[in-house]
């Protein structure tokens, strides 16, 4: 149990994953329980609302997200607490919203819908309205769009309130290209202030962002610089002043624009990465993707190749779920007569549920035991596997290290400790002493790259031939030719990784052999493919077969292994009158 509490440990993310799933399940008879309490649960929503909306302000959105949950869970029966079950929905859906998950924001804000009716602040209703807007806004959909803004309006009572919202349907006007009804609406908002009384600040940052669009609108009409300059330069001055950094995303946008189109590359430059800094502070994404477009438009210096890759990752991530929102994306209207069919339904489905609520209990209890023994034994068998995985790689590499070691002790002690005792006794100024040493180092040199080439990777992809060969050639000395034959007709691609390791290893140890045995001056590797198989006949002309036959095949013996794993067959030709002659095949 201490080993599972010390993986669980260091392994936090599947300990929390876990965990949540356990207090989900115990979770989930609670919330059936709450549907039908006739408690008094405000005050409750109000400290988780108030919770959420701190988390939201502070970009926190996950965890927003959580409260507002928890609050929205305490809202049964809806009808009773439609103005918070409203007014919470509006808040998931505007996170939702700066996370680019629009798909999940308007399945949200439907829910609310048919509680409309029951809200006794028409503003709660005007929030979600405006929400669906701006959704339907950020795929693109400005008809849909202009239908939720127009609704919004009907029912918005401050003068204020109205006043946001032509400015949105003004820049709807100016997304569509509608730039005359766009500035037929702003222009008069733009002339005269309307005053926020409750929150002031407000006003400045409602003015900023009609002067934008109108702006805006001035300058895709075209031969309207003055105009255009005027209402953007102001815009990007109040924002400024309000130290709001996603203010500045828009007016640096419009500036970018406005540069780019009177040509002034310096300035441009400037104001898209300002946009950019901007959108980042802000972590809106599509922003940010945005942004960077104009970025790399503008940019013609060293850091091009940095903001494209950004570009790339970004708009990478982003696209998933835009797709998935496009595909899903519903086309939702006004329909009082919807939502009365919605509110039917939904007492249907309460009066089903009081039904089984009791059976539901019963159940619940035992699946509640199933699902944890069930996720205990599933965790224990992966800290199992990855416990004996662990040792298996740990006895592996152990092994490995001891072989290498033997290896380069059998190799190597014997040459580098003649070395130093010639060095002891010769001296080494003798031009001959001299060479001689060089020579006994450049053995010592070599032993230990050829050691160190037989434990190295083998690369399987297309230089595989190259490495093979490359790797032949080494034992080619003055003394003894290799000869190669159809090693260029073999489809190697075709090869499985593990095969072709194999093969090497295992000519490897072949040629090892007979450098060893210091008696062969010709090799013969011939490969050839026959009916799937790979074919390799191994020939040398030592006298190892007829003087050391029992010892060599038993030196051999992790030849045949390797061969054996790979569902191979091996025979050894002992009727050769000289030589050693080998061959092995297996399925390709």
């Amino acid at each position: 149990m201490k080993s599972i509490f010390s993986y669980f440990e260091t392994n936090r993310i599947l300990s929390f994953v876990f965990l949540a799933l356990i207090l989900l399940l115990l979770s989930c008879d609670k919330k059936k329980q709450i549907h039908y309490k006739k408690t008094d649960n405000t005050t409750a929503i109000y400290k988780l609302v108030k919770k959420g909306e701190s988390l939201q302000n502070s970009l926190d959105d996950d965890s927003a997200i959580f409260y507002f949950h928890k609050a929205q869970q305490l809202c049964d029966p809806k009808k009773d607490y439609a103005n918070q079950y409203v007014y919470i929905s509006s808040k998931i859906a505007g996170s939702l919203q700066r996370e680019g998950d629009y798909f999940t924001s308007e399945t949200v804000l439907v829910k609310a819908l048919p509680y409309l009716k029951y809200t006794t602040r028409p503003r709660f209703a005007q929030m979600i309205y405006t929400s669906l807007a701006t959704n339907y806004y950020s795929i693109y959909d400005y008809e849909n769009a202009l239908i939720y803004y127009k609704e919004a309006l009907k029912i918005a009572i401050s003068q204020f309130r109205k006043a946001q919202i032509k400015s949105d349907i003004g820049f709807i006007y100016l997304q569509q290209k509608k730039y005359l009804e766009a500035i037929k609406i702003l222009e008069p908002l733009a002339k005269k202030k309307v005053e926020n009384k409750i929150d002031p600040a407000n006003t400045e940052i409602q003015h900023s962002y009609v002067l934008y669009n109108l702006g805006l609108c001035y300058l895709r009409l075209g031969n309207h610089k003055k105009q255009a300059f005027e209402n953007l330069t102001k815009s990007m001055e109040i924002a400024i002043k309000s130290k709001d950094d996603s203010e500045l995303i828009g007016n640096s946008h419009a500036l970018y624009l406005y540069y780019k189109k009177y040509n002034n590359p310096e300035l441009k430059k400037y104001y898209a990465m300002k946009g950019y800094i901007a959108a980042s502070k802000e972590k809106l994404v599509v922003y940010q993707i945005n942004a960077l477009g104009e970025v790399i438009e503008a940019e013609d210096g060293k850091d091009l190749k940095k903001y494209i890759e950004l570009y790339i990752k970004l708009t990478d991530s982003m696209n998933d779920v835009r797709k998935m929102t496009r595909n899903q994306f519903s086309n939702i209207k006004f329909n009082f007569k919807k939502h009365k069919d919605e509110n039917l339904e939904l007492k249907t489905q309460k009066a089903e549920n009081e039904l089984q609520l009791q059976r539901q209990k019963n159940r619940s209890f035992i699946s509640y035991i199933v699902i944890c023994l069930s996720l205990l034994i599933l965790l224990f068998l992966i800290f199992y596997i990855t416990s004996k995985g662990k040792r298996e790689k740990d006895d592996a590499i152990f092994k490995s290290e001891t072989r290498i070691s033997n290896k380069l002790d059998n190799e190597l002690n014997l040459n580098i400790y003649e070395t130093l005792l010639f060095i002891q006794d010769h001296d080494l100024e003798n031009k001959e002493n001299k060479e001689k040493l060089l020579t006994s180092l450049n053995d010592i040199y070599s032993k230990a790259r050829n050691i160190s080439r037989e434990n190295s990777r083998i690369p399987t992809d297309d230089r595989y031939v190259s490495a093979l060969k490359e790797m032949i050639s080494e034992y080619k000395t003055e003394d003894v030719n290799i000869i190669l034959n159809g090693f260029d007709t073999v489809s190697w691609e075709a090869i499985e990784k593990n095969k072709k390791i194999i093969l090497f290893r295992v000519l490897q140890e072949l040629l090892y052999n007979m450098k060893k045995s210091n008696s062969s001056t010709l090799v013969s590797i011939i490969v050839k493919v026959t009916h799937k198989n790979l074919g390799v006949s191994y020939t040398d002309n030592s006298n190892e077969m007829n003087s050391k036959n029992i010892i060599l095949e038993k030196r051999l013996q992790n030849v045949e292994n390797r061969i054996k794993t790979i569902k191979g067959t091996i025979n050894f030709d002992k009727n050769t009158e000289r030589g050693f002659k080998i061959s092995f095949t297996f399925p390709i």
